[in-house]
């Protein structure tokens, strides 16, 4: 009959896309702002080294004319113990730290003259990172140094994201 359907059986089976990831990442990708495309990475948790990442990160958004995406990586915690487990599965905390960090960027005059954006993520640190500033065309990764015993023994986070970024990482001192 000319103008009528037949409807499809419920009980089909619909075989998922393979390329269904891909299309997610790029729909992510699109769906960024063009204004911070090309623009200035910098991780911030507040601490005194990311505030110096911060300022300089700055700097360098004004002298490219060019956006300043600020990320701020939420706490996980694993809920398995890594030995001799298999991948652990992580389950978000609650971080209300990036809506405290996001009023005090809110509130500073220093941030005036560029413009910014602040992106909440989980996870990895480094990966987070690098993950923002794919999504963002970014030039640059600017992160503040590690210091102290806990970035002797696991490696800083700077020098694991310098080896692993596909774009130039500033560490800061």
């Amino acid at each position: 009959m000319a103008g009528h359907e037949i409807p499809e059986p419920a009980d089909r089976k619909r075989v998922a896309d393979p390329l269904s990831g891909l299309r997610a990442a790029e729909q992510r990708r699109a769906s960024c702002d063009p204004a911070f495309r090309h623009g200035v990475v910098v991780g911030f948790d507040g601490s005194t080294s990311s505030e110096r990442a911060l300022a300089y990160a700055i700097g360098m958004a004004k002298r490219l004319g060019s956006g300043l995406i600020i990320v701020h990586v939420a706490n996980r915690l694993p809920t398995t113990v890594w030995a001799g487990c298999e991948p652990p599965v992580f389950v978000d905390v609650p971080d209300h730290r990036t809506e405290v960090l996001g009023l005090e960027l809110a509130c500073a005059d220093y941030l005036a003259e560029v413009p910014w954006i602040l992106v909440e993520r989980g996870g990895d640190i480094c990966h987070e990172l690098e993950e923002v500033g794919q999504e963002y065309s970014a030039d640059a990764i600017v992160v503040g140094s590690t210091s102290g015993v806990v970035g002797r023994i696991f490696g800083s986070v700077a020098g694991r994201l310098a080896r692993r970024a596909q774009r130039p990482v500033v560490v800061i001192p």
